[in-house]
């Protein structure tokens, strides 16, 4: 499986997002993408690698008592190996400790006291889960996502190069009159868009129009 095949699937339908405050952050669904990976790549395999910690024990993440829990995985497919990193964080994408701690933000002008609670297993495991997903984007698939098709802040959502080199290609999405037509024209040009992360927000910019236009 190529990385170019793997990078064109539209995972739109399978991101779950969660709102932050002033941001709104996106996950893809672990066991939709580890489904598609198999399909794609029979041969893949993945490992969850472990450490030994300060009592001998061997755990599947590092810890540091400065700076948190990291966990890493490895992926191997065709031949082609990849390891992913991730922290253990909270909602407000603070490390998390094995205590709790507290730090201070200015919200208008007042400075408020924050709390970022121990981390649990609970909070290792999704971790793990979520670093394979972004281990799988290495090998292409979803990556758009992390390469700001799905920008945390909200009001960078939809990009805005000073230059669009496929200003032709995305307006050409706009005299597509129906689902399927959209779906071959992505299929189509989606290898000679320059911006590929642009050219995928346009595609399901049009796709939510025809959809609501089709509920009316």
């Amino acid at each position: 499986m190529k990385f170019e095949e793997l990078e064109k699937i539209d995972c739109s339908e399978k991101i779950e997002k969660r709102s932050n405050g002033s941001k709104e952050l996106s996950y893809l669904s672990w066991a939709w993408a580890w489904s598609i990976f198999k399909k794609k790549c029979p041969d893949a395999t993945y490992s969850i690698n472990k450490f030994k910690n300060a009592n001998g024990e061997i755990v599947p993440y590092m810890y540091d008592v400065e700076t948190g829990y990291m966990v890493n995985t490895e992926i191997t497919a065709e031949g082609i190996s990849y390891e992913m990193w991730l922290p253990v964080m909270n909602t407000a994408n603070k490390a998390m400790k094995s205590t709790p701690y507290e730090y201070t933000v200015k919200n208008y002008g007042k400075t408020e006291i924050k709390t970022v609670e121990a981390a649990s297993m609970f909070d290792i495991n999704k971790t793990i889960m979520r670093c394979l997903v972004k281990n799988m984007a290495m090998f292409g698939l979803g990556l758009y996502i992390y390469a700001g098709e799905d920008l945390p802040e909200k009001e960078n959502q939809e990009i805005q190069p000073d230059v669009n080199p496929d200003e032709d290609l995305i307006n050409g999405f706009a005299g597509i009159a129906d689902l399927t037509n959209l779906k071959l024209y992505y299929e189509n040009n989606y290898k000679n868009a320059v911006n590929k992360a642009a050219f995928i927000v346009a595609k399901d910019k049009r796709k939510k129009e025809l959809e609501n236009e089709h509920k009316h």
